[in-house]
Formats: structure tokens, C-alpha cells, sequence
């Protein structure tokens, strides 16, 4: 068994590394800004976590292949990975003291069989002042997480209530994982690592 997660998310990374299983860690080149925003962000998150996953499977056809996509979503817009440090800094205004909903989207491929499912948790900041906002910026570079910000370690400090899936926040919801790899012969419960 080969298995390909298809992103250089770190958190994935760290999220898969809970269990003994091998998996090799690729880019898969998709073209995510591509894909254009419609209107409903679990349509979108999945429609790019099968992208990257189409995009591997030529590249590997005898292995698994693991994608996801993760999106912040608040009052009709999508927010992605910021750009720059001004759009972050934008991003932690905007989701300020008020809820919005994170949505990933995990695709699992093995041969000619797809499966796609998305989690979704939804999230309260605290009401910050630009000074606080501006030190979380600096201490945090979100640039390379969607919504500009991280749950993880120090950064949780931002959230004030959440209710949900922490890891599906990080990029990888563990419950949706276990559900859609054990359709393809792969139980987490038998790479259990203490």
C-alpha cells in the first residue's frame, strides 16, 4: 500500500503523523485560483480537493492519493490563504469577534474510486483592538493558512468559543479521515501510535 497525501501543508503533515502510517508527502500542482468562488463554499472546497486529486492520479496510479482543501467562510466570501500581510492583517479584521464557519473538503482516490466528503466547524474570535490584532499578525504569519490565522499551540489564543472539529480547523478532519480511508482498506485504528 502507497499512500500520497498531495499537499506541503505542514499541519497535515502533523495531523497524519498521529498514526504509524507511511505516506509520502507531495505538491499537487493544481491550480486552486483557478477555480472560481460560486456562491457555496463546500461545492468549492470540494471541487479543489478533487482537483489536486485528479492532478496525482496519473502521476500515481497504484497508490492512495489524499487531498483536502480548507476555506473560511463568513457572510457570502470565502476566505483563502491572504496573499500579502496586509490582506492577512485585512482577513483578522474582518473575522474580529464574530463567528464564521471553516469548511475542508478531503478527497480519497484509489484506482478509479473517488470519494469526497466535507466537515464542517464553526468558529467565534474574540473582539480584539488593532493592537492585539496587529501583535497576533506578527507572532502568527497566516499567509499560508486560509483565513489567516492558526488554531494550533499559541495561536488558539484568537478563539474564543468553537464548535466542531479542532483538526478539521487545522486541514484534516480526523472522523471524516477515518470514514473515507476506511473505503479504500485503511483503518486508522491499526496505526494507532502511543
Amino acid at each position: 500500500m502507497r499512500l500520497i497525501l498531495g499537499s506541503q501543508s505542514p499541519q497535515r503533515r502533523e495531523i497524519l503523523n498521529f498514526y504509524a502510517l507511511p505516506f509520502e508527502q507531495v505538491s499537487s500542482h493544481f491550480a486552486e485560483e483557478l477555480v472560481p468562488f460560486e456562491g457555496d463554499p463546500i461545492c468549492y472546497a470540494k471541487t479543489i480537493a478533487k482537483g489536486k486529486a485528479d492532478s496525482l492520479a496519473s502521476r500515481f496510479p497504484e497508490a492512495i492519493i489524499l487531498t483536502a482543501d480548507t476555506v473560511v467562510f463568513k457572510g457570502g466570501k470565502v476566505f483563502n490563504k491572504p496573499e500579502t500581510e496586509q490582506e492577512n492583517f485585512e482577513m483578522l479584521k474582518e473575522l474580529n469577534g464574530s463567528w464564521h464557519s471553516v469548511f475542508t473538503a478531503v478527497a480519497v482516490q484509489k484506482e478509479k474510486k473517488q470519494l469526497i466528503g466535507c466537515e464542517e466547524t464553526r468558529v467565534q474570535f474574540h473582539t480584539l483592538d488593532d493592537g492585539e490584532l496587529q501583535r497576533y499578525h506578527l507572532a502568527f504569519k497566516g499567509t499560508d493558512k486560509a483565513g489567516g490565522y492558526s488554531i494550533q499551540r499559541g495561536g488558539s489564543v484568537i478563539v474564543k468559543r468553537m464548535e466542531g472539529c479542532f483538526y478539521n480547523v487545522m486541514g484534516l478532519p480526523i472522523s471524516l479521515l477515518q470514514e473515507l480511508l476506511k473505503e479504500v482498506g485503511i483503518n486508522l485504528w491499526d496505526f494507532l501510535a502511543y
